[in-house]
């Protein structure tokens, strides 16, 4: 199977068309020795996509390990801790918002739905966005 049919690369690293599931986390189940099968009901995926994954992963082993090695580190470092407060606050205002819907007592079913996407948007427009910093790309 060639798996350009289903594999691309958007700037986050080769991922499987129509989703942002990269090789990387297809990657992370076959070291766990899931079998094809198990990973494709596990993402939803079809067992081609999946196939042509791991044909990915075996045709450009040592970039696609050099990059899971980034991609590991990166996560063991965290966050830097002005973007982590941000995280932080932004969870804190998603669990108010939670807490807000559960409230809730609106026996209506229309008028929850309007008042719940009111508190959701709400939360939106209240969030700080996360900078994305371009030293962080998997590919540098």
């Amino acid at each position: 199977m060639k798996y350009e049919e289903f594999i691309h690369d958007r700037g986050r690293g080769p991922e499987i068309k129509g989703t942002r599931i990269t090789v990387f986390a297809i990657l992370d189940y076959l070291l766990l020795a899931w079998q094809p099968d198990q990973i494709a009901a596990s993402f939803r995926l079809s067992s081609e996509q999946v196939r042509a994954a791991i044909d990915y992963i075996n045709e450009h082993t040592l970039e696609v390990l050099r990059d899971y090695v980034k991609i590991l580190e990166r996560a063991e470092r965290g966050n830097p801790p002005e973007v982590q407060a941000i995280v932080d606050a932004n969870h804190e205002k998603f669990l108010q918002t939670v807490a807000k819907i559960r409230q809730i007592e609106e026996t209506d079913s229309g008028v929850r739905q309007l008042k719940v996407a009111a508190l959701i948007e709400e939360y939106r427009r209240s969030t700080e966005k996360v900078p994305v910093h371009a030293n962080d790309n998997v590919g540098s």
